[in-house]
């Protein structure tokens, strides 16, 4: 799956593929340790996807948050003259 057509999912959707690529690098974990590992890329592949999927995940979240007022913004502390 490429970024596109992730960015082009809701958040559920997102947390429903993560959540199956998570056990898919469970058992091909497995397979490795095993030897019964067909094709090395495929960890390589799932972890690239699941980093992908988790970076557009928190672009929304520091993006909803961005767009909210803040009402608990600290003071700043000015520096001695």
């Amino acid at each position: 799956m490429n970024v596109r057509e992730l960015r082009e999912m809701n958040d559920k959707d997102l947390l429903d593929l993560l959540e199956d690529q998570r056990e898919a690098m469970f058992n091909l974990r497995f397979q490795k340790a095993f030897g019964q590992l067909e094709e090395e890329n495929a960890l390589r592949r799932t972890k690239r996807d699941i980093a992908q999927i988790l970076t557009i995940l928190r672009e929304r979240q520091i993006a909803a948050s961005a767009s909210a007022p803040e009402t608990n913004a600290a003071p700043t502390k000015k520096g001695k003259k």
